[in-house]
């Protein structure tokens, strides 16, 4: 009698510990769920640009280019970098949230043969062009002047130099600076600007290219 009180007393206590167990590994199970992931970067490039409303020349009248770009360190990746004027304008900062899709220079560079390929006859590298526009970005941000005004900013140096037997020789260069407002105060609003920027920025190296017969 006593063996089969103390075989059930034991069976109940079997009973109560593994109902225990069971509630303390279900309290470790949801407490240990794996990490929501955050939301991913947006990626942001110029868009079509628009064409052209001025008339120019024919291509075949204007000599052959081979457009190169590279940029300063901080632009080699595919941040959007901005600055706080109002603040430290000499701290770069980075939006954790929106991405070039591609680098800046690279940007640049295919904004700018977007541009002058209804004016030039712009080839690749190897492709054998008289002539190559060099450009070398500096700047590429957007700049706050307050928390609610900003605008963009794009400051590179082009210059142009001749293909020759002996080797290349430099014939012109020029710094262009381009600052255009931005439509609001955030990473959108400053695409739109530095693409404005860039599009004023490769007009204004089309008529300079012109010169250069």
């Amino acid at each position: 009698m006593r063996g089969a009180m103390n075989s059930g007393a034991f069976g109940a206590y079997s009973t109560r510990a593994w109902v225990a167990f069971l509630l303390v590994l279900t309290a470790l199970l949801s407490g240990c769920t794996l990490p929501q992931r955050g939301p991913s970067p947006l990626l942001y490039d110029f868009g079509a640009r628009a064409p052209s409303s001025t008339a120019a020349p024919a291509a075949a009248t204007l000599p052959a280019l081979v457009i190169t770009a590279q940029a300063t360190p901080a632009l080699d990746g595919n941040a959007m970098l901005y600055r706080l004027a109002y603040a430290d304008g000499q701290q770069l900062r980075a939006y954790t949230l929106a991405r070039w899709a591609m680098p800046p220079a690279e940007l640049v560079q295919q904004r700018l043969r977007e541009g002058l390929s209804n004016q030039f006859t712009v080839l690749r590298s190897g492709e054998g062009a008289s002539r190559v526009l060099q450009l070398e970005l500096d700047e590429f941000s957007q700049v706050f002047e307050a928390s609610d005004k900003s605008s963009g900013l794009l400051r590179l140096r082009a210059t142009v130099r001749q293909r020759l037997p002996s080797g290349e020789r430099m014939m012109a260069q020029r710094t262009v600076v381009v600052q255009r407002p931005a439509p609001s105060a955030d990473a959108a609003g400053g695409v739109r600007a530095l693409g404005a920027a860039t599009d004023a920025a490769v007009d204004e190296l089309a008529q300079w290219l012109r010169q250069w017969r």
